[in-house]
């Protein structure tokens, strides 16, 4: 394949680059302009005609950023889960579009999105009241990158910009968990009331807050003694949806300790005569946690509730899903494997579980070290044979 440059005006070029002909013996070129010095419009043709040998040649085309990632959206919308949706819908009409959505997609380049990066750090908020955070940009990115990597896959680009861009690294907190003589409290405070056996549950399996009010009669074996987790319940601007688990890790089995199995009995008492109480009004649909009326406990308002009894409580100010950690936290502190540990939180690799708990391995290190050396030692003292 050849080309060639023709001189258009002062600083802007036309780079002409001939295909051959077509099969009705049409020349065939194609022609893009370049503003800059010629030594410019020279490397931007042997960059193309590069392109054209290897087979990763994108025309041109009119298609903006912005139109692109609408129907990216549109195209998403049936793959992901409501909830996602919505976070990505958000991040792409509230901040990408409105940064980079002029820039056509084949121009977009890396310095166009550090350049939103860095403004949106300093003023990114909607409400204009400063910037935003390293988490909230690293998901810009991910959402981003998806994108960009969706319109390769579709040939608009021949790669994607956001490999080019460092990603955002927020720091890392540690997780906040209630130790076991917190967990006794809470759960004295919690006492008498609705929250009594979800926050017990909580801490005892590590389940998630959805997963926790999805849980029905069928799912709880008396037998083992265990929960198998298949449903979840997500709710998104007052829309409740019953959904699959978060990952296929998500689809498990749970052993429930005795002290947690021994008042899910006495819970399933209490709530079979409050069924006969309520007859025909109450709403038998099998929810273990359910509201008195036997009705879902939405997860909003399960959160609201546990909110309350913690502010009037004097604990520590924990969420709902503090829960979770708490439970993972006492598990590993007593030396439980960590794969355990995934296994149970449902975490779709030990990696994850790792992250988010490695301060709490610290111990455990010093113990296997400590293992290592006695066994060292003690074959040392053998006298040899």
């Amino acid at each position: 394949m050849k080309g060639h440059i023709t001189k258009r005006g002062k600083n802007s070029w036309s780079l002409v680059i001939d295909l051959g002909r077509d099969t009705n013996g049409k020349r065939k070129q194609k022609w893009h302009t370049v503003t800059g010095k010629k030594s410019e419009a020279q490397k931007e043709l042997r960059r193309l005609l590069t392109e054209l040998e290897e087979g990763t040649y994108i025309e041109p085309t009119k298609l903006t950023t912005g139109e692109f990632l609408e129907r990216w959206l549109k195209q998403v919308k049936p793959l992901i889960a409501t909830k996602t949706y919505i976070r990505y819908e958000e991040i792409c009409r509230l901040h990408l579009i409105p940064a980079l959505g002029h820039h056509l997609l084949t121009k977009l380049n890396g310095i166009h999105i550090e350049d939103h990066y860095a403004e949106a750090r300093e003023s990114g908020r909607i409400n204009g009241e400063g910037g935003l955070s390293e988490r909230t940009l690293l998901h810009h990115h991910r959402v981003l990158f998806e994108a960009m990597k969706r319109a390769v896959k579709l040939k608009l680009r021949s790669r994607n910009p956001v490999e080019d861009v460092e990603s955002p690294r927020p720091v890392s907190k540690e997780v906040q968990a209630l130790d076991e003589e917190q967990t006794v409290a809470l759960l004295k405070v919690a006492e008498g009331t609705p929250l009594y056996m979800p926050i017990l549950f909580a801490v005892t399996t590590g389940l998630r807050r959805g997963e926790l009010v999805g849980l029905k009669w069928k799912d709880i074996d008396l037998e083992t003694s265990g929960v198998t987790v298949s449903r979840s319940i997500q709710q998104t601007k007052g829309k409740v949806e019953i959904k699959k688990p978060k990952t296929e890790s998500s689809k498990r089995t749970v052993t429930i300790p005795s002290i947690a199995m021994e008042a899910l009995q006495t819970h399933r008492i209490e709530q079979n005569k409050q069924r006969l109480k309520l007859g025909k009004i109450y709403q038998n649909e099998d929810w273990v946690f359910a509201k008195p009326d036997g009705s879902l406990w939405k997860p909003d308002s399960l959160t609201q509730a546990f909110r309350k009894l913690i502010s009037d409580s004097g604990l520590p100010k924990v969420r709902f899903h503090d829960l979770r950690h708490s439970h993972a936290s006492q598990l590993l502190k007593k030396g439980v494997h960590p794969k355990v540990a995934q296994e149970r939180l449902g975490h779709s690799s030990i990696a994850i579980t790792l992250d988010l708990y490695s301060h709490l391995l610290k111990g455990v290190q010093e113990e296997a070290a400590s293992k290592v050396d006695e066994a060292l030692r003690s074959a040392i003292k053998k006298p040899s044979s």
